[in-house]
């Protein structure tokens, strides 16, 4: 996918395209994972309508936390969700900014590991 340190570095024409597939990749996993969240809250706290789902896996999914009613008592299944989710979140947050920032970092070093065999 990304040229090796024996290879020229990549056209500019290239590397956006590189990021421009990158975060298409980045928007598919972030939108799965948030529509995973939803209709899990959905189906395990039945007293959640479709945006308060939203809100919640939204807020667990950027790293903010729960935004739990203190009028809605949650059931063990839910509690045991949020758990696995909040924790999938977390995972899926770091990994989607690691697939965006890859074609930075490679264009980065490629670019000083050339200019140093230059020298």
């Amino acid at each position: 996918m990304y040229e090796n340190k024996r290879q020229q570095l990549a056209t500019t024409q290239e590397y956006r395209k590189r990021k421009k597939k990158n975060a298409i990749l980045a928007f598919v996993v972030m939108g799965s994972s948030l529509l995973i969240g939803v209709f899990g809250y959905k189906i395990t706290v039945p007293e959640f309508d479709w945006y308060d789902s939203l809100l919640n896996a939204s807020m667990i999914l950027s790293g903010m936390g729960p935004v739990i009613d203190a009028k809605i008592t949650l059931t063990n299944e839910a509690k045991v969700f949020a758990s696995f989710y909040a924790l999938f979140s977390g995972i899926t947050f770091l990994s989607t900014f690691g697939i965006l920032i890859a074609p930075i970092i490679h264009r980065f070093f490629h670019k000083l590991h050339v200019e140093s065999d230059e020298i």
